[in-house]
């Protein structure tokens, strides 16, 4: 009697067997009802044998052999297995995680015929510049696998890049994959895409879809009927007979990391991905991350380089300092670039205001007593969003109404401090009434709709000065901008984590990166209380890799990745006492210390030590050896699996982590 060893959505890592009825068939790859507990689930069958650890007697049947779908591919579970021992996550975690929703659905929605994508008109191809044509021609599909950095400026042509190459894989009868970081740079990168592929399906894969087009998108992909697949992290996952290329734009991008579940980043499973394929992977950057600058530099990828804009007419922009010791601020806003927005404004240029925090203020404070509007929930501050008379934590969602007094000392003279965009977009108001004024954050843009119609609006001309936080800081073109100021910069110069000053340095190449695409010339201003910096001198060179070189040497003194490899064992408990306390049985387990090539630090408190009235500790174990890392993890896993813990306690193992 088939006995099928089948992979479950569950915290577990182990598979679960069932017997086949005889008069029955089963393939390796095929979707299964199985009988689980008192309920039923959908699984994944992974292997089909003849025995199994436990007597055949006890085994339960299986049920219904799912056949609407052809059996999963032998590189996707592959793909799943390496992403399963890498981040030691659960092999039916990451299957199932894969599937969209209606394949996981025990009685599963009647599909729809879903409704025809507009006619775009299709869009010529521009002439290419001699570093793109450079480019292009290094990247050589008959040679199999190659893993490749485009390094380009802002404005450089990347994206014409991808279409070429992707072109030449169309050509010779392949599929392609684009991932991108955000759901907002979908839009405008898949109408680029079909205007210049009318006759080709493309398809795009995020979690804004409903369900029944994400699972339409994923069969067509499935089934190679779709060429090109557009798609945020997950779409990594997807899979596709045909697969010739797989691109990641801005790779340098934290959102490609998950961040709960399993915790993977996107950019280096699509690395493994393109390896198992045997085809080539283009990485697009204009600040790479610095474990791709290093590999590139290391010779482990292939670096092509765009450094001039595309646009034979423009150039990138100026970038100035502001040194703030010396100048009074309205509101933030320096007298030097309240006049320079007033010329813009006189031009019928645009102008973003640059502030990377949404809100009307960070904290509502009484002067009297020093109550602040703390989250009771998170070791955080309530922002303050005026607009809807709500105070608002970030990080776990509780909101409540703002108190017309101190609520501990009765004081009706309340104050905001600090700003974010709310009242920043408030002031520029009263100091440009004339000025059309146009917010641009999570608050005001929630959904893909919304984007697109800020996204008309902005390429409409119907915007002169945006207010934006991170969300317009990269892969947007908007010919008439021709001032970005940057404001609150110097906040991460000093923040606790190492990776602080990288992401800050991207931060504003990116969002310096919008002036001056087009003919119009580019002008950046920062404003800062530390203006000799040299993480600003970097920028106003637009010198990433002399920063990049900097920022290794000091990572390889101080041990840090990409010169060590590390995974972090987190707890999270209503107490911190309990937390703490079960790392330290963590670290005093015997695996913890059977290979000295493995370091186990100290359990401490997390950053953000509460979240969501939760206490969070986490503990490193760090090597300078991955091999000798990844052998480590599971055997240390299992016996931390062995480990009595408090009912209300979770843990997991974050491997490659990027928050601290």
């Amino acid at each position: 009697m088939p006995v099928l060893r089948v992979a479950l959505d569950l915290p577990l890592h182990r598979l679960f067997d069932y017997v086949l009825d005889s008069s029955s068939t089963a393939e390796v790859g095929l979707r299964v009802r199985v009988p689980f507990g008192r309920g039923e689930k959908i699984g994944v069958i992974v292997e089909i044998g003849d025995d199994s650890d436990w007597p055949l007697a006890q085994l339960k049947p299986a049920g219904e052999i799912r056949r609407d779908l052809p059996p999963l591919p032998r590189d996707f579970l592959a793909l799943c297995d390496f992403a399963s021992s890498y981040y030691q996550a659960p092999l039916g975690e990451v299957l199932l995680q894969a599937l969209p929703a209606g394949l996981k659905r025990l009685d599963p929605p009647k599909r729809q015929a879903g409704r025809q994508a507009k006619k775009i008109a299709p869009a010529p191809r521009p002439e290419l510049t001699a570093e793109q044509s450079t480019a292009i021609a290094a990247i050589d599909f008959a040679a199999g696998f190659s893993a490749n950095l485009l390094h380009g400026v802002t404005g450089s042509g990347k994206t014409e890049v991808y279409l070429r190459l992707v072109e030449q894989a169309l050509a010779s009868g392949r599929q392609a994959l684009l991932l991108v970081p955000e759901i907002n740079l979908t839009p405008q990168l898949e109408e680029r895409v079909r205007a210049r592929f009318p006759e080709t399906l493309v398809v795009a894969l995020h979690s804004e879809l409903a369900e029944a087009a994400r699972e339409r998108n994923w069969r067509a992909a499935f089934s190679g009927e779709a060429r090109i697949v557009l798609g945020t992290r997950l779409a990594i996952f997807t899979p596709m007979p045909a697969l010739g290329l797989i691109i990641v734009d801005e790779e340098h991008d934290a959102s490609f990391k998950q961040q709960d579940g399993m915790r993977y980043s996107a950019r280096d499973v699509a690395v493994f991905r393109a390896h198992l394929a045997g085809i080539p992977i283009v990485l697009g950057s204009a600040t790479p991350a610095l474990e791709t600058w290093a590999n590139a530099q290391g010779g482990r990828y292939g670096l092509l380089t765009l450094r001039e804009r595309a646009n034979r007419e423009a150039s990138l922009p100026d970038v100035r300092i502001l040194d703030t010791r010396k100048m009074v601020l309205k509101e933030g806003v320096s007298e030097r670039l309240i006049a320079a927005i007033q010329t813009r404004l006189e031009r019928g240029e645009q102008s973003l205001v640059f502030l990377n925090r949404r809100g009307y203020a960070p904290v509502l404070a009484c002067p009297a007593c020093g109550w602040v509007s703390r989250c009771k929930r998170c070791a955080a501050n309530l922002v303050l969003h005026l607009a809807d008379r709500r105070l608002r934590c970030h990080h776990c969602g509780f909101e409540t109404g703002i108190p017309k007094a101190c609520p501990t000392c009765g004081n009706q003279d309340i104050h905001p401090f600090g700003r974010g965009t709310q009242r920043l977009e408030g002031w520029l108001q009263t100091q440009f009434p004339e000025a059309r004024i146009l917010r641009v954050d999570r608050d005001s843009v929630k959904s893909r709709k919304q984007w697109e119609v800020v996204l008309e609006r902005i390429h409409g001309g119907e915007a002169d000065i945006l207010v934006g936080t991170q969300m317009l800081a990269k892969g947007h073109d908007f010919p008439k901008l021709t001032l970005v100021g940057v404001l609150g910069a110097d906040s991460a110069l000093f923040a606790a984590d190492w990776r602080a000053p990288e992401r800050l340095f991207a931060q504003l190449m990116q969002v310096a990166g919008r002036a001056g695409r087009a003919e119009l010339k580019g002008e950046v201003l920062i404003q800062t209380q530390y203006p000799d910096h040299p993480l600003f001198a970097a920028v106003v060179a637009h010198d990433y890799p002399g920063f990049a070189a900097q920022q290794l040497k000091e990572r390889e003194q101080a041990g840090f990745p990409p010169y060590a490899f590390q995974a972090m064992l987190r707890a999270e408990a209503p107490e911190m006492a309990t937390a703490i306390a079960f790392l330290e049985q963590a670290s005093a387990l015997p695996e913890a210390s059977a290979d000295e090539r493995v370091m186990i630090y100290d359990p401490i408190p997390m950053k953000m030590a509460r979240l969501a009235n939760l206490e969070r500790g986490q503990l490193l174990a760090e090597s300078s050896s991955r091999p000798a890392l990844q052998a480590f993890l599971p055997r240390w896993r299992a016996a931390i699996e062995q480990l009595k813990a408090p009912g209300k306690l979770r843990w997991h193992i974050e491997v490659d982590p990027l928050e601290f």
